[in-house]
């Protein structure tokens, strides 16, 4: 019923703001008048995110994708509109206002539209808000105007929140996003809308098993781009609850750098630097390279995760309308063993102490290589017309170790065991796509046409394990002996290739596909109303576990509207639909089906103060057929997974963000989420209509503030602060058998200060401040003796970054 309430209350919101502002736009005749207006580039581009201002007064606006700007209400007379960009002259552009009359303003400036984003991209101007998505996500379309909630994290918000990796707080900046506990910093496994949702970098799919990728260290990332709901038509095959794309540095054009050094608790040293110049004298030849190393400790003995990042670009501008960029990221992991974060318990989650571990000293830990490298060649073919092809080639190697309990008493104890986890992945990716932006009359049509392909293969042993712990002397978690353990480490055998190995193991899954899409955005009305009508046909095979390749082809529509109720507000209904493939081993042993299911979604808009900062409401419900879900009768190392039936998942998501004062910056997000199981397929018992399907937060909210001090003698100091909230947790495997010992509330306080002088930023933050204790887990009945088990973070820590630009 909330969630009715809710749907309802958003639909009634999205008609009162309709007729607010229609009637607002007929509400000419009390003498005011309106300037409306649009800024070009010498070339003839629309000017975006120029700031236009009245003279002598305090309205502004920043112009939009389309370069346009409009100021209402304004009383009849002369005025001088004043346009301004950092590092370029202020233009001045003189306008008459008579009562109940539109007045047109077109200024041309005389920079060039790649001066233009230069000018952006130095100034900071994108700070915590962004108008329009990476071209990685095909879209011409501006945030505002597109039928679908999108959030983009900025680098300058990941920079603020001293965010270092993918799994380190990124996700607080967007409604509805949790993360459940998964080995520390190796895997992000994000999930929203109820379900994981599909990790892409530089808008290629890089998941190539349950628990890839390797997370991206943030030295090399300029922003992550969360897209909800199904992305399928533009982005390879895409999951129904959404996906999030990781874009990474690339060359600007100027000639700078940035150094940092940060120190924390726990043994956290860090040093990144980022060059950023020209290879050529004319311009033509730029690169961009990012380095990055940390040694990384833990309030756990024993542990530690040490990284290094390697990330150069190299881009050829072969002409005004030629394009090639060559990019390589590597990343170093070196890690304790993997699965040593768990702590357990018979009693329930937190009983033990938070710095609680059994890894003993002098266990084998993990070593993992992951390279990636692409090849894009962007060529404007026209004003209208732009080609894009694009090819990569992902590599990942691991040689590790997890661990596990083998055995479970009753009395709390439990024997210990290291598995060897060897494995080795490849994709290979291609992508190729045409955007087109043409007129049939009154009619625009921003067009969208392409074809993806790719083959993945992920290989891994997990068929030697070894007890580390005897029967006679099992590990005593209220008594824990972390030396060397009584049946010393393993000796795991690795002369077998890892291909036989992972044969012999059931660790071999491979998948294969091609897709081609089209997609027709009709504007309307001056393109104050748009239609979105796309299809995909997508024709892909898949096998794991050494079972024999399953095949399928499906065709998935979608079809979207959008009304601009005025330049600043925007309403939009989206049905869509999704075809996934998916890898898994069934308990049951059955073939795995690929994903089919659907997405509505409706929602409001609104760029407030001339696009200072934007909001973003919606209500969704999608239905998800044949996914698999862990097996919860299966150890969580096993793989094994059940196929559900039918899943719906419906809720509410609300995002601010923006600068909403001068100097005052901030990211606000809620969502309400409601993900149950409708249907049940034919002989499963694990569950059953009615159930919760884990993996959300029933209440999620975040905030985060930054405020920096603009005049007088603190003038570049500043102050941070956020929090995050979650309640009603079900981002567990299984459920606890009485209420009483689910998982509890979360709350962490973070907050900090920063001093930016010229060149010097310092930056401080303290992270959970309220020194909680703070922790996400499980209960598990399948195991010998059932037991809750958990990870917790770390208590109260600090931060220091210094970090200077040259």
């Amino acid at each position: 019923m909330m969630i009715v309430k809710l749907t309802r209350l958003l639909l009634t919101f999205i008609l009162l703001v309709t007729v607010n502002s229609i009637s607002f736009a007929g509400n000419e005749d009390d003498g005011s008048g309106t300037i409306r207006g649009t800024v070009t580039t010498s070339d003839g581009q629309p000017a975006s995110m120029v700031n236009v201002s009245i003279k002598n007064t305090k309205r502004n606006f920043l112009t939009d994708e389309d370069g346009r700007f409009s100021f209402r209400n304004v009383a009849p007379g002369t005025y001088e509109l004043e346009l301004s960009m950092v590092g370029h002259q202020t233009v001045v552009q003189s306008v008459t206002v008579e009562a109940n009359k539109t007045s047109d303003v077109n200024v041309h400036l005389q920079i060039s539209d790649k001066q233009l984003q230069e000018v952006i991209i130095k100034s900071g101007s994108s700070g915590y808000k962004i108008t329009k998505p990476s071209s990685s996500l095909r879209l011409q379309t501006p945030l505002l105007e597109t039928p679908q909630n999108i959030q983009v994290v900025t680098n300058r918000t990941l920079t603020d929140q001293q965010v270092i990796s993918m799994s380190d707080g990124a996700i607080r900046n967007v409604s509805g996003v949790t993360r459940a506990e998964h080995w520390g910093d190796l895997y992000a496994n994000i999930s929203a809308r109820g379900s994981q949702i599909q990790a892409f970098r530089n808008g290629f799919n890089v998941v190539n098993s349950f628990w890839g990728p390797l997370t991206e260290d943030m030295s090399f990332v300029e922003n992550i781009e969360f897209v909800k709901g199904p992305a399928g038509f533009m982005l390879s095959s895409g999951d129904p609850s959404g996906l999030y794309n990781v874009v990474t540095k690339k060359p600007t054009g100027q000639t700078k750098g940035e150094a940092s050094i940060t120190l924390g608790s726990y043994d956290l040293y860090r040093s990144t630097l980022d060059l950023d110049g020209k290879l050529s004298s004319d311009g033509k030849f730029l690169y961009r390279l990012n380095l990055s190393a940390q040694n990384k400790g833990s309030f756990r003995a024993n542990e530690y995760n040490d990284r290094y990042a390697i990330a150069p670009v190299i881009s050829y501008q072969a002409d005004d309308k030629t394009k090639l960029t060559l990019e390589y990221n590597y990343q170093r992991a070196n890690m304790s063993d993997v699965g040593s974060f768990y702590v357990f318990s018979p009693d329930g989650y937190a009983t033990k102490p938070r710095d609680f571990t059994s890894q003993p000293s002098g266990a084998p830990g993990t070593k993992i290589d992951d390279h990636s490298v692409y090849v894009n060649l962007q060529h404007d073919i026209s004003k209208q017309w732009k080609f894009t092809a694009q090819v990569a080639k992902f590599i990942y190697d691991q040689k590790g170790v997890s661990s596990w309990p083998s055995v479970f008493n009753a009395d709390g104890t439990y024997i210990r065991n290291i598995a060897i986890w060897d494995a080795h992945s490849e994709m290979n990716m291609a992508q190729a796509f045409l955007n087109g932006d043409i007129k049939t009359g009154p009619v625009r049509h921003r067009i969208l046409a392409g074809i993806d392909m790719a083959k993945k293969s992920y290989l891994a042993d997990w068929g030697q394990s070894f007890d580390i712990d005897t029967e006679a002397n099992p590990f005593d978690p209220n008594n824990p002996n972390l030396g060397i353990p009584e049946n010393g480490y393993p000796v795991f055998d690795r002369t077998t290739p890892l291909r036989e190995r992972a044969q012999a193991a059931g660790g071999i899954q491979d998948m294969r596909y091609s897709s081609i899409y089209v997609q027709d955005e009709l504007g309307f009305l001056d393109n104050k109303l748009r239609l979105t009508l796309a299809g995909r046909y997508t024709d892909l095979q898949q096998s794991a576990w050494g079972a024999a390749a399953d095949k399928a082809k499906h065709v998935t529509p979608r079809a979207g509207i959008s009304a601009s109720v005025n330049p600043s507000t925007a309403v939009y209904a989206l049905y869509d639909q999704a075809f996934i493939p998916q890898s898994g081993q069934m308990a049951n042993g059955k073939k795995v089906q690929p994903i089919t299911g659907n997405n509505m979604e409706i929602g409001v808009k609104k760029d407030w103060f001339g696009g200072k900062w934007n909001t973003t409401l919606a209500a969704y419900r999608i239905l998800k057929n044949n996914e698999l879900t862990a097996d919860p009768a299966s150890p969580p190392t096993s793989g094994l997974s059940i196929e559900l039936g039918q899943k719906r998942s419906q809720g509410i998501e609300f995002d601010l963000r923006g600068t909403i004062a001068k100097g005052l910056n901030i990211v606000a997000n809620y969502a309400y989420t409601n993900s149950k199981v409708v249907k049940v397929s034919e002989g499963v018992t694990a569950v059953k209509v009615g159930d919760i399907v884990p993996g959300y937060a029933k209440n999620t909210t975040n905030a985060w503030l930054n405020y920096k001090v603009s005049d007088g003698v603190l003038k570049g100091a500043g102050i941070s602060a956020g929090f995050t909230w979650l309640s009603g947790r079900a981002t567990y495997w299984e459920a606890a058998p009485s209420k009483d010992k689910d998982l509890k509330d979360y709350f962490r306080l973070d907050g900090g200060l920063f001093w930016e002088q010229g060149q010097i930023r310092i930056t401080g933050n303290i992270f959970n401040i309220l020194d909680k204790y703070l922790y996400s887990g499980s209960y598990e009945s399948w195991t010998s003796t059932p037991v809750y088990d958990w990870q917790a973070e770390a208590p109260r820590n600090v931060r220091l970054s210094v970090s200077y630009k040259f």
